[in-house]
């Protein structure tokens, strides 16, 4: 009798802790080494490059770097092995998306240093205060002895480009909104091609340019803002293929699919940062300026 009570109570237990897993829509994850993991390849990665910098061995920043990457790998991955189980209910749903929101935001704030940096050193050439800025500049913009890029050349080009890989990747969505699993692998070839076909550019740009990211403020405020924008490019791009890799692998539905959702997020936004830089750097820098 005293097994049976036992035995009673542990099933009468277990029921309740179901009922009570059953009573909110929150999934909490099983014991990670992610964090730990990634913080400490963080410090190595950052720790590494100052040594390297300072003209040490770049050996720790390459482990941190190395360690960094298998962070992202392993944890990503550990994201879609919960969503393909069932655990992203419409909560954990709702705030993945305030936390791609954020991220988007904290990167518009990263990319306004560079533009703040571009405004300040363009705009204020000749100023009684920036006597030195003067001297190198000349008191105008570009400075005096740099040869700017055609904005109407490789620069339209590289818009036109992202323009049209933010169509394809709208269509994309659209086709997987509609259940066209077609149109969306045929949408996301698209968008990658594009994305990769613009890295192509920009590093053709940059090998034929006529000045240097050391040296002078021009070259260093020009290849800050578009380097930095061109990794996002390589980022989106790597982050558009493996939703590619997983939409022939079955994961998106019309309902559920934020993994691609997020990277189309991030796509457009890598467009419209850009629509920025060739307004502002390659446009507007070139004509717009010269006398400030």
């Amino acid at each position: 009798m005293a097994d049976t009570h036992v035995a009673e109570t542990a099933i009468g237990a277990h029921a309740a802790g179901d009922h009570h897993a059953k009573q909110h829509d929150y999934h909490v994850v099983n014991p990670s080494p992610w964090p730990i993991v990634g913080a400490f390849s963080a410090l190595m990665l950052t720790a590494g490059a100052v040594i390297w910098m300072h003209g040490g061995s770049a050996l720790l920043m390459g482990f941190g770097f190395i360690g960094v990457l298998y962070t992202m790998f392993g944890w990503w991955r550990d994201v879609i092995h919960e969503g393909r189980a069932g655990f992203h209910t419409p909560v954990v749903v709702l705030h993945l998306r305030y936390g791609m929101i954020l991220f988007i935001a904290s990167e518009v704030m990263f990319f306004v240093a560079w533009f703040w940096a571009f405004f300040d050193a363009s705009l204020f050439t000749g100023e009684a205060i920036n006597f030195q800025r003067a001297e190198v500049t000349g008191g105008v913009w570009p400075p005096k002895g740099i040869e700017a890029l055609d904005p109407w050349h490789l620069p339209l080009l590289n818009t036109l480009i992202l323009l049209t890989s933010g169509t394809a990747v709208t269509w994309a969505h659209h086709a997987l909104i509609e259940g066209d699993r077609q149109g969306l692998k045929s949408g996301l070839w698209l968008t990658v091609g594009l994305g990769a076909l613009f890295s192509v550019v920009q590093g053709y740009e940059y090998l034929h340019a006529h000045f240097a990211f050391a040296g002078n403020i021009y070259g260093a405020t020009f290849f800050m803002a578009t380097g930095f924008h061109g990794f996002h490019v390589l980022v989106g791009t790597i982050f558009l293929t493996v939703c590619l890799i997983r939409s022939y692998a079955g994961d998106f539905s019309p309902k559920s699919h934020f993994g691609f959702e997020a990277a189309a997020w991030y796509w457009h936004f890598v467009d419209v940062v850009w629509l920025f830089l060739f307004c502002f750097i390659y446009v507007w820098a070139v004509g717009g300026s010269s006398g400030h």
